[in-house]
C-alpha cells in the first residue's frame, strides 16, 4: 500500500451487503466489531477465509481491514464479505502491483508490425450463411400465412 492510504470496496450476494475498510496497519481484520475467526456459523468460516488462505497471511500482515456487512443471510453475508475482503486487498495493493510492469518491452513494438490485410478465419457469420424457407404456420388449408425459418 505505497501509493494508496486507504480503501473503501464493497462485495454483495443477494441483498448482503458488505464494505471493507482497508488501511495500513498491522493485519488486523473484523466483522462488525468482531474477529474474523469468530464468525458464525462456524461451517461457513472458511468461505471468508478463502482470500486470505489463497494469497497467504503475509499479504494481509501490513493492512488492517474493518468490515460491515448488512442484510441477507448467513451465507449470502459471508459470500458478500468473502468478495468484498478480495476486492479491498486488490485496490489497495494495484498501484504497487503494477508499477512495475509497466515498462514496454523494447522487442516487440508497433514498429515492428505491419497493417494486415489477410482474411480472418470464420469471419463469416454462420446466421448469412443459412437458407431462409417459407413455411406454413397453420396446418389449416383455410390460414395462408407464411413464416421464414432458417435451415
Amino acid at each position: 500500500m505505497a501509493a494508496v492510504d486507504s480503501v473503501q470496496c464493497f462485495g454483495r450476494k443477494k441483498t448482503a451487503v458488505a464494505v471493507t475498510y482497508c488501511k495500513r496497519g498491522r493485519g488486523l481484520i473484523k466483522i462488525n466489531g468482531c474477529p474474523i475467526e469468530l464468525i458464525e456459523p462456524e461451517i461457513l468460516r472458511y468461505k471468508a477465509f478463502e482470500p486470505i488462505l489463497l494469497l497467504g497471511r503475509q499479504r494481509f500482515a501490513g493492512v488492517d481491514m474493518r468490515i460491515r456487512v448488512k442484510g441477507g443471510g448467513h451465507t449470502s453475508q459471508i459470500y458478500a464479505i468473502r468478495q468484498s475482503i478480495a476486492k479491498a486487498l486488490v485496490a489497495s495493493t494495484k498501484s504497487t502491483w503494477t508499477s512495475s510492469q509497466r515498462r514496454r518491452s523494447n522487442i516487440f513494438s508497433s514498429g515492428t508490425t505491419g497493417p494486415c490485410s489477410w482474411p480472418i478465419p470464420g469471419a463469416a457469420s454462420p446466421r448469412s450463411l443459412e437458407v431462409a424457407v417459407p413455411v406454413l404456420v397453420s396446418r389449416s388449408p383455410t390460414v395462408e400465412k407464411l413464416a421464414l425459418v432458417f435451415f
